[in-house]
């Protein structure tokens, strides 16, 4: 099998890339699923993540290593294999981050990759719903965006109490300035899930110059001289050699694009040949700079009927499939948060340095279930850790996971800011007019007091979680370390790109599927100025 171009994974980054390459019909572009089509029905609910997430037929099922930070901990990193990729099973959170994000991109020496310049991207990939249109917003793109259709009287009253707390709030936190609260905005359509996959995929499935690969895992690269003119499949259990005339796009996110570098002799000279794999070409910042936003999950009972009491028997859950069957509405189409608040745990800086999450529920783990008490849970990260993980093989064999190394809560500073916003957490549920209607803090409880440093921090490195955003393991740069040039191009390779969340400089203010999808727009338009030039 032979095409111009070869795209490896077909996530947020890969669907988009697929259909721009083939949109005009005048190049060969094949896209390249380890997983299956995205005909469970789960995916296309926005409640399904429940279903999708720790199910081998939609997800890697990735375990983090034992991490210090958490005292020992590993901890579960749901993937998405399916077409679509995460954005099949993630929360329908359409986040872009703040505009210093990419300013400083471009700062580290990432020509092209400013707020200024990435803008148009976003705005290329939306369609946006919202009644307001700013400047900001495209209307024209595939990727459907809309306002939350479904308000809860909890996330109402954290809302006004974080705002009586004195903190402002903000219809749009995606035209580039995040600071305040309000409600999430989702890739979402009608009350169904808008994919990746159902964006970019579904209109071009037709087209004749596109071949759209399921069941296809990519083992290595094949590299003839420092070219790379094609990839080692397994396809449905057969090896398989697929070539690119003209180059290879890595999309397999930045837990799949490294690991595949390194079994393909990229990388690490030390973490290469220990497994007995040739090497083919030193990079050292392959698999580093591993950053990923880590939540704290303060918990609290309400006597506001919240989703846990309202799928506690068969009935009530029978009633919801019900509204949701001949309205797609209720339960059933909401995101995984409601509310959210991108907030300063001190006034003097610049951006805000944490995120919320506000769930109208609350579980000890998705896959047990809701809690059987009523309550909500205001989920906090930090936005931009310091610290930094990584990822290296465990063998030579493309079937093994590789072995992550988040590093989570190393520096002072992600300590004292993951307690801070715990603080904050518990600080807005002292006022009107939320704090009428909480019956107790469940989590961290009544045992940790509110200026227990120590106790604060010991709770969260016992109970905190990923909430699903690695980036940077394959970093765009000009330092020995970056893996990619800002044309995300593999450095000292041809005919190679990447193009997902691991060519993250440094994580985003957010949620990372939206850039995940204009990093995979921006690449396109790349690869395609180049295929002329």
């Amino acid at each position: 099998m032979e095409f111009d171009y070869v795209i490896v994974g077909a996530g947020s980054a890969g669907c988009a890339i697929a259909n721009r390459l083939s949109e005009s019909g005048k190049y060969t572009v094949a896209v390249l699923e380890a997983g299956g089509r995205d005909s469970n029905p789960w995916i296309h609910i926005p409640v399904g993540y429940f279903k999708t997430m720790d199910n081998p037929n939609t997800d890697w099922r990735y375990k983090a290593a034992s991490d210090p930070g958490l005292n020992g901990r590993s901890i579960p990193w749901p993937r998405g294999r399916v077409l679509g990729g995460s954005s099949s099973i993630n929360g329908l959170l359409y986040v872009r981050g703040q505009s210093q994000d990419y300013d400083h991109w471009a700062q580290l020496g990432n020509s092209g990759w400013s707020w200024d310049s990435v803008l148009p991207y976003f705005k290329k990939s939306e369609n946006w719903q919202g009644d307001v249109v700013g400047e900001e917003r495209g209307q024209n793109g595939p990727l459907q965006v809309s306002p939350t259709r479904l308000k809860r009287d909890i996330v109402d009253k954290w809302i006004d109490a974080a705002v009586a707390a004195g903190y402002k709030r903000n219809t749009d936190y995606n035209n580039g300035d995040q600071e305040g609260v309000g409600y999430f905005q989702l890739t979402m359509s009608n009350g169904r899930r808008c994919s990746s996959a159902v964006a970019y995929l579904k209109p071009a499935r037709s087209r004749k110059n596109l071949a759209i690969i399921t069941h296809a895992q990519t083992k290595r690269l094949i590299m003839e001289g420092k070219r790379i003119v094609g990839v080692e499949v397994d396809l449905k259990g057969t090896h398989t050699e697929i070539r690119a005339q003209k180059e290879v796009i890595l999309s397999a996110g930045s837990i799949g694009s490294p690991q595949i570098l390194m079994l393909s002799g990229i990388g690490d000279i030390d973490g290469i040949k220990r497994h007995g794999i040739d090497m083919a070409h030193e990079l050292k910042g392959v698999g580093r700079n591993l950053q990923d936003h880590l939540q704290a999950r303060p918990v609290f009972k309400t006597d506001l009927s919240t989703i846990n009491v309202e799928v506690s028997n068969y009935l009530k859950q029978g009633l919801i499939a019900l509204e949701y069957a001949l309205k797609r509405s209720g339960p059933m189409a909401m995101a995984a948060s409601l509310g959210t608040g991108f907030l300063k745990t001190e006034e003097h800086m610049d951006v805000p340095d944490i995120q919320f999450h506000i769930q109208p529920f609350s579980a000890s783990h998705p896959a047990e279930g809701p809690h059987k008490f009523s309550a909500f849970t205001a989920s906090v990260l930090q936005l931009r850790p310091e610290s930094a993980g990584h990822l290296e093989l465990k063998s030579a064999n493309w079937q093994d996971h590789p072995a992550i190394h988040p590093n989570y809560l190393a520096t002072e500073t992600d300590q004292r800011t993951i307690v801070k916003g715990i603080q904050v957490a518990r600080r807005i549920a002292q006022f009107s007019p939320l704090k009428e209607h909480i019956l107790e803090e469940f989590a961290p409880g009544r045992e940790v007091a509110f200026d227990d440093y120590e106790g604060t921090l010991d709770w969260a490195r016992n109970t905190a979680v990923t909430i699903y955003h690695p980036t940077g393991t394959c970093k765009m740069g000009q330092d020995d370390m970056s893996v990619v040039d800002e044309r995300l191009r593999v450095r000292g390779v041809e005919g190679l790109r990447v193009a997902d969340c691991s060519i993250m400089p440094s994580i985003v203010s957010g949620n990372t599927n939206a850039p995940a999808i204009m990093i995979g727009e921006k690449a396109s338009d790349m690869i395609l100025e180049d295929a002329v030039a």
